[in-house]
């Protein structure tokens, strides 16, 4: 059975943040980690998302969950570009703007693309339990983000946090 793909408001109107997420992101924060969000987000290239709208959305999300940066791929699967997960361009980018030692560091999500991004520079996945994990390689499924928010900070030794 394939699973739709989730689809991405255009709008900061049709833009909802789950607020339950904020205390344990701040859990994360307390721990000195650093929150990078990582983002696909085609409509861009394809020209039905404004990037004024996306940057509302993003600055709605800096404030919520105070995250340390968002990067964004703006590009379509037949762009063939090296920032679009699965590709792992924009961990590549975190690292040198963020001077990052990959392999110390955990990529959060729902989505295999994800993992297999973390995959290729060496970082940790860490999935939360959807229908969009499909069979790549990850190294850790967990069932909700109070679980893996606890697992993280069991596996780290002053690690960055680098959230897909």
């Amino acid at each position: 059975m394939e699973h739709q793909r989730p689809v991405s408001p255009l709008r900061l109107e049709d833009f909802e943040v789950n607020r339950r997420a904020v205390p344990l992101l701040k859990k994360l924060k307390a721990a000195g980690l650093l929150l990078i969000a990582t983002t696909n987000q085609p409509g861009l290239s394809h020209g039905y998302q404004l990037r004024r709208e996306l940057d509302r959305m993003h600055d709605l999300l800096q404030a919520t969950f105070a995250l340390d940066d968002i990067l964004v791929c703006p590009h379509d699967v037949a762009d063939a570009c090296s920032c679009r997960h699965p590709k792992p361009g924009l961990l590549v980018e975190a690292r040198h703007k963020w001077r990052l030692k990959l392999e110390r560091c955990f990529v959060i999500s729902d989505k295999w693309q994800d993992a297999e991004a973390a995959r290729a520079v060496g970082a940790t996945s860490l999935l939360l339990q959807s229908p969009w994990i499909g069979a790549a390689r990850h190294d850790l499924v967990l069932p909700d983000l109070a679980a893996l928010v606890d697992k993280l900070l069991r596996l780290r030794e002053s690690k960055p946090l680098l959230a897909a």
